[in-house]
């Protein structure tokens, strides 16, 4: 099957050639033809899959058949969960878009709102934005909603992870209520299905979520203690043939010691989590891009704007939370059908976490040990000898005349 199959505007069809695309993958076939007839969908795929371009390339060709006023209203509003995955979804639509003339516009948070009024008085087709900047551009009537056609919440689950389910029914209310809405999520949760029956009208269910991770994912358990783990990560990329390796940190401050910790080992890496500003989370990803960090180290909500094709390791330098947050990181590589690997480096506080993650894949993980690694290293050092005197001196010098007092 190709996307000639789906009849779009020839300009589109100049858009999917220009950027490599083959044949449609599943959720493009499935997606596509519902979405051109108007219909609601409520879709589960994961990143990697083609979604971006299974939901862009009908709204896209929806707009070209139907040509905007003089006042180019915004038609149709896509609503994500992060900055990052805002400009990648602004990347993509202008790619696609070709010599159409269409306009699009990325309205986020962390960078002054200058340029994102300035975009929005011009007028723009498309908006890709996050929640929270959006309602601050609509309080200051920046923006209005009164052209809007289409809507598509994508990685929906995220955006209720983080908290913005209320910033979501406040923009739905702003809405006309005549309009196309599109949902997609990783997962279809109770959470999610409630959403999907506030904002879409009999919706076209489209199912190509996966439950388990790609064959082409070769995964493996590293057990060690937690004073270890700089060392084997350090070791890991040393020895293995890693061209391009996403590593995952549990917190802010942890993603930030483990970078440290690289690069004063001559390992280029970059970091990118919510306390850095914009322009070093678009540099940082930039860098990863393009080669000049070979590691890019980043916390599960700033990586959910993270597509980067050919990414060849995964590791999770801390095991995630939740075992659906396995199947999502480790899904990072291996993309379309390419072969991939995913290392966990795993301590004796985790087992449970590998038992609730392997009865979601139906599968036991194999485990590895790695040569040179002293696993029963102690995470104190034992003080020499003259190190224990000295203290010892210093305690008594410090101690003061008592006497025992009786009854």
């Amino acid at each position: 099957m190709s996307f000639s199959t789906f009849d779009l505007d020839p300009r589109l069809q100049a858009g999917v050639k220009g950027m490599g695309f083959a044949q449609p993958t599943p959720i493009q076939i499935a997606t596509i033809p519902a979405a051109l007839q108007g219909q609601d969908i409520l879709g589960s795929a994961e990143t990697g899959t083609g979604k971006t371009a299974a939901y862009l390339l009908p709204i896209m060709h929806r707009l070209l058949a139907m040509p905007a006023t003089t006042a180019r209203q915004t038609r149709a509003l896509i609503l994500v969960p992060t900055r990052e995955l805002a400009l990648q979804v602004a990347e993509h639509a202008a790619q696609l878009r070709g010599k159409t003339g269409m306009r699009v516009a990325a309205i986020y948070g962390g960078v002054g709102m200058g340029n994102q009024i300035d975009a929005l008085k011009r007028g723009v087709d498309i908006v890709i934005a996050t929640p929270g900047r959006l309602l601050d551009h609509a309080e200051r009537k920046n923006i209005s909603f009164a052209g809007l056609q289409i809507l598509v919440l994508d990685e929906a689950d995220r955006m209720l992870d983080v908290g913005f389910l209320p910033d979501l029914r406040r923009i739905v209310k702003l809405l006309p209520r005549e309009r196309q809405t599109m949902l997609f999520s990783a997962t279809i949760s109770t959470s999610i299905a409630n959403l999907a029956r506030e904002v879409t009208r009999d919706a076209v269910r489209i199912q190509k979520e996966t439950t388990a991770t790609p064959n082409a994912i070769a995964q493996t358990l590293f057990s060690v203690s937690e004073h270890l783990k700089p060392q084997v990560l350090q070791q890991l990329l040393e020895e293995e043939k890693m061209d391009s390796v996403l590593v995952f940190a549990r917190t802010k401050h942890r993603a930030d010691r483990v970078v440290k910790q690289l690069n004063q080992k001559n390992i280029k890496a970059a970091v990118i989590h919510g306390n850095r500003s914009q322009s070093q989370r678009v540099a940082a990803l930039e860098a990863f891009r393009r080669g000049r960090s070979r590691v890019l180290v980043a916390t599960d909500i700033a990586a959910r704007g993270i597509d980067v094709e050919g990414i060849s390791h995964v590791i999770n330098y801390d095991m995630p939370m939740q075992p659906e947050d396995y199947v999502h990181r480790i899904g990072r590589t291996g993309r379309m059908e390419a072969n991939g690997s995913a290392y966990t480096l795993v301590t004796f506080e985790d087992e449970s976490m590998v038992r609730r993650i392997e009865a979601v894949l139906k599968h036991k993980i194999q485990r590895r040990r790695l040569e040179g690694i002293d696993y029963n290293s102690s995470a104190f050092r034992q003080p020499d000898k003259e190190t224990i005197r000295r203290y010892q001196e210093a305690n008594r010098a410090r101690q003061k005349p008592f006497a025992l007092r009786t009854a």
